[in-house]
């Protein structure tokens, strides 16, 4: 494996093609979790985690199976969203997405869907203690996912309901128009203000190379600059990591100012990568950063406690 602080070079994927690509692509909830179910399946033979990436396949199929059945979100009121975006802030708020009726039905229905699977008692455990929780406890845990604050002895409830609430929030996000979104905090995602889970550097047509990150509730999608850290913001002090062997695709983008790194996937190289499915899949990398004392920086709920 590569040593962290290794003089390194600039990243060498080609830096992006067009001037100004776009800032934001939303998401599609209508394929976003089948694809990522499809990876996590492809992913799980002969992997160290393949019982896990199966069982997470499963939870991505239940995200992808249960949306017909659900009532549509509702987006702030027009006058809300253009104040939003007048002042540089997020189009959703992400306390009041748990407010609205459909996100603790969206919730519930995802758990039950997700019965069905298979999985280890410690898990199915897991999720009887959530699908018997009353609606204050539910909502209470979907705001330690939110704010990121999950205790360690239910990190597996926790990510239950982190899978129904990225769907409602997919789906919330998916009815909003892209072209109004602006820049919000660093780091910050314009949709709803949440965290990155990881950051692309994406082959589409007009924006080959340029670097989206990718929030890790509602998984829009916003341009950030190349060699810039995505916590922090400074340009000073950047290398890039990444495990001994492999095919360069997917690397840490580590900071030296803050001492945090993200994750880049080189879609560009392999149209295939998933941002919540290939960073699960190479969780040894996380693991040779982390051990030179520099802290991961992106949020994915099926990492909680990692």
């Amino acid at each position: 494996m590569s040593q962290i602080g290794a003089p390194v070079g600039l990243d060498p994927a080609l830096i992006g093609e067009v001037a100004a690509p776009p800032f934001a692509r939303l998401p599609d909830p209508a394929t976003l979790f089948a694809a990522r179910a499809a990876r996590l399946r492809a992913l799980a033979p002969d992997h160290a985690l393949g019982p896990y990436l199966d069982f997470l396949a499963g939870i991505a199929e239940a995200q992808h199976a249960v949306q017909p059945k659900l009532p549509a979100p509702v987006l702030p009121p027009a006058d809300q969203l253009a104040r939003a975006r007048e002042f540089g802030m997020p189009a959703l708020d992400r306390p009041a997405l748990l407010d609205q009726p459909a996100c603790a039905e969206t919730v519930r229905r995802t758990l039950a869907e997700a019965a069905w699977l298979e999985m280890p008692p410690f898990a199915r455990e897991a999720l009887g203690r959530v699908a018997g929780a009353d609606d204050a406890t539910l909502r209470a845990m979907a705001g330690n996912v939110l704010d990121n604050q999950v205790p360690f002895d239910s990190v597996a409830e926790h990510a239950l309901v982190a899978a129904g609430l990225q769907v409602h929030a997919a789906r919330t996000a998916a009815l909003l128009d892209a072209k109004a979104l602006v820049p919000v905090a660093q780091g910050a995602c314009p949709t709803c203000g949440g965290p990155p889970g990881a950051s692309v550097v994406v082959g589409w047509d007009g924006a080959s190379g340029a670097r989206y990150c990718v929030c890790a509730l509602c998984a829009t999608m916003w341009n950030h600059v190349r060699i810039r850290c995505v916590a922090c913001g400074t340009g000073k002090g950047i290398s890039y990591q990444e495990v001994e062997g492999s095919d360069g695709t997917i690397k840490a983008e580590c900071c030296g100012e803050c001492r945090t790194y993200l994750k880049i996937f080189y879609q560009v190289k392999n149209p295939a990568l998933d941002p919540v499915a290939d960073d699960i899949a190479s969780s040894a990398l996380d693991l040779l950063v982390a051990e030179s004392g520099v802290r991961r920086s992106g949020v994915n709920p099926f990492l909680l406690g990692y």
